[in-house]
């Protein structure tokens, strides 16, 4: 009966990680407390496999929240942030990765999804379908990607073309 209790409780907070909003770090850290040192909590002595479960579980979350403001459908929805809260998250994932002795792997999957953002939004605007949805500066985009994305430098021709996107 315990255990049941216990895998609940861990199920539970693995839950909250997952899906815990716009800073799963903060979510992660909460869990963690609450598991192993929180007096009203279990206080487990989490196995390596239950650690990384929540960890993947905030990794999991960054991945949705970054690339869900590069994705051109999501724009005119509730859920669409904009790209510069993409790039703030980005880095506060690199940043969590960092703290956590984690692997970074979204690096390229973001290249990829950027691109095909800024593509998608240059045709949008060049057909006048709408106006850009860009939120940031031109030189805050440039500086964001070439500190992230040094191996993958932007053509002359990309940089006349996406420029027009930027405020």
């Amino acid at each position: 009966m315990m255990e049941q209790s216990i895998a609940e409780l861990y199920e539970n907070e693995w839950y909250v990680v997952r899906h815990s909003g716009e800073i799963p770090e903060i979510a992660l850290h909460s869990a963690l407390y609450f598991l192993t040192r929180d007096k009203i909590g279990p206080q487990l002595e989490l196995t390596e496999v239950q650690l990384k479960g929540l960890q993947d579980a905030a990794l999991s979350r960054f991945r949705e929240i970054i690339l869900r403001d590069i994705l051109s459908e999501n724009i005119g929805t509730s859920a669409y942030r904009g790209l510069s809260r993409c790039m703030a998250n980005y880095q506060r994932y690199l940043k969590f990765c960092q703290r956590q002795s984690l692997e970074v792997g979204l690096r390229e999957q973001v290249h990829r999804q950027l691109i095909v953002f800024l593509e998608e939004e240059l045709r949008i605007v060049r057909g006048d379908y709408r106006s850009s949805s860009i939120d940031c500066s031109w030189n805050n985009f440039l500086e964001f990607y070439e500190q992230f994305f040094p191996n993958s430098p932007l053509s002359s021709a990309q940089i006349t073309d996406i420029s027009i996107l930027f405020l």
